[in-house]
């Protein structure tokens, strides 16, 4: 057999076996410059060494038996700073927690890519700015938490696409506008929305804009 016959099919083999590493490190490069846009007081993050091709080692980090990090949980963990566009890279992530810390700045569009996302906690942080419309590409997500905020305008209405949505918070804000009632905002209550001044109700389709009052 020819030499690069023999490359080509050595190739071949060792593509599919190098793929978990290759997206394992590319998790490992997100989560460490994640660690890097963070204060963390009390070394929670410690663990969280960048020589390791493999994060699922680190603690607060859980991945798959394919070793694709599909949960991290930092929830009440004393860390503070922003969030990147880097964390889109955790394709396979299905919970991000990240509630009562004191995390500012925006929440990162990028976000909208992680499609196998189910969990999103982001409450009880210093979140401001706008609610991404992108958030509508998060098709399997059931659980949207990101009361207690400073979160501001109107409630995307390309949330309404989202299908599976059991659990939607966004209380005690600055959000404006009106409340979406279709898809499954018409199951939300009230209490959903609570403590945002600015928001007007209900929206009243042909009567009233949806971001009216912002």
């Amino acid at each position: 057999m020819a030499p690069l016959a023999v490359i080509s099919l050595s190739l071949c083999f060792l593509l599919p076996l190098l793929s978990p590493a290759i997206s394992t490190n590319s998790e490992g490069n997100a989560l460490h410059a994640l660690r890097r846009r963070l204060s963390d007081p009390t070394n929670v993050l410690q663990s969280w060494d960048p020589t390791l091709v493999n994060p699922c080692t680190w603690f607060h980090v859980t991945c798959d038996s394919h070793n694709h990090v599909i949960r991290l949980d930092l929830g009440n963990s004393n860390i503070s700073g922003t969030l990147g566009p880097e964390l889109a890279q955790l394709q396979h992530l299905q919970y991000l927690e990240l509630y009562k810390n004191d995390i500012s700045g925006e929440i990162p569009k990028e976000l909208g890519n992680l499609k196998n996302l189910v969990g999103l906690d982001l409450y009880g942080n210093r979140f401001e700015g706008e609610i991404p419309k992108s958030f509508s590409g998060l098709k399997s997500l059931r659980f949207l938490r990101l009361n207690n905020n400073n979160l501001t305008g109107s409630i995307p209405r390309e949330l309404t696409s989202l299908s599976n949505l059991k659990v939607f918070d966004v209380s005690n804000n600055d959000l404006c506008g009106t409340i979406p009632v279709d898809g499954p905002f018409g199951m939300f209550s009230m209490p959903s929305y609570a403590n945002n001044m600015r928001l007007n109700g209900p929206e009243l389709k042909g009567l009233v804009p949806y971001n009216f009052g912002c």
